[in-house]
């Protein structure tokens, strides 16, 4: 399966993948302050186990920072 993740082109092996799936084998360091959006709509974390991606989906992960 190809997706696209902050703008880059990604193949994984597996047909189906949840949010969750994916955010285990690419951000398993860290997973807290952060937001996800698939083709453009933020997906609320208690969804994340369940929602599965497709085929060329554009995903776009970001995390929250500290400053001013």
């Amino acid at each position: 399966m190809e997706l696209k993740i902050n703008n880059q082109i990604k193949q994984f092996q597996a047909n189906a993948v949840s949010i969750q799936e994916l955010l285990d084998i690419e951000f398993h360091q860290k997973q807290s302050g952060i937001a996800v959006a698939i083709n453009n709509t933020v997906i609320p974390k208690s969804n994340w186990n369940d929602y599965p991606l497709s085929q060329s989906d554009e995903i776009l992960i970001i995390s929250a920072t500290q400053g001013g």
